[in-house]
């Protein structure tokens, strides 16, 4: 009985001294990962914005392949700007020019390209949702240079081939701005850049009544102001 005694009183010492269990420790949290920041896609490019056109007006692009998206244009009252994208030209189905007629517009380049590119004005347009379109264009470039041509499908006829045009040089270079003229009357076509006469032809050679809107060339900035056509008594 001592011995058991003994030992019970052992026990219950040792139960006494051992040290408390010590409270559980919260596990330690996980670092929290933001999410990486992922860096705004470059815009688009300028001439590839919207593709959407001013109401009523339509695009023939000579890319056949090219989107809608490739040109953008910005309206603004009497003011056209064509950011392109590949060639083309610009029309509206009501922008009719018939028997005697004068057809202008003032072209401005807005921003310098690296190769000379043509832009100006087209009369004569028939087809121009169709397989064969045909027009007949004057065009200039920002070397002080025109061009008089008359297109058929995807086939281009020179009548004038690029030439010097005086009245649109300066001292310091070419003029900003441009009026281009086309006249058509008593059987002849007449072809004015500011207001003198560069070239004229037959009325039948240059095309009879049709369409008239402008064209404009590959990678330019061109705003287009007070395109008409007027109707001679």
């Amino acid at each position: 009985m001592r011995l058991i005694t003994a030992a019970m009183l052992t026990l219950a010492v040792l139960a006494c001294s051992a040290p408390a269990p010590t409270a559980q420790q919260p596990a330690a949290q996980q670092p929290v990962t933001q999410p990486v920041s992922q860096t705004p896609a470059a815009p688009q490019d300028a001439a590839r914005a919207t593709g959407s056109l001013p109401q009523g007006w339509k695009a023939r692009l000579d890319d056949a392949a090219a989107k809608p998206d490739a040109v953008r244009v910005a309206e603004e009252k009497n003011s056209l700007t064509f950011t392109t994208g590949p060639a083309g030209i610009y029309y509206k189905s009501d922008m009719k020019a018939e028997k005697d007629y004068t057809a202008s517009a003032t072209f401005s380049q807005l921003k310098p390209s690296t190769e000379p590119q043509s832009y100006g004005l087209f009369v004569a347009g028939v087809d121009l949702d169709k397989d064969t379109p045909r027009y007949t264009a004057l065009v200039i470039r920002s070397d002080g240079k025109y061009q008089i041509e008359t297109r058929t499908g995807a086939q281009t006829k020179v009548i004038v081939a690029w030439k010097a045009a005086p009245q649109m040089m300066e001292p310091k270079g070419v003029k900003t701005s441009n009026t281009l003229t086309i006249r058509a009357l008593q059987g002849a076509v007449h072809f004015l850049i500011a207001d003198k006469e560069v070239h004229q032809m037959p009325r039948e050679r240059a095309g009879g009544d049709g369409l008239a809107g402008v064209r404009i060339g590959s990678g330019l900035s061109v705003q287009v102001n007070g395109l008409a056509v007027k109707k001679f008594p």
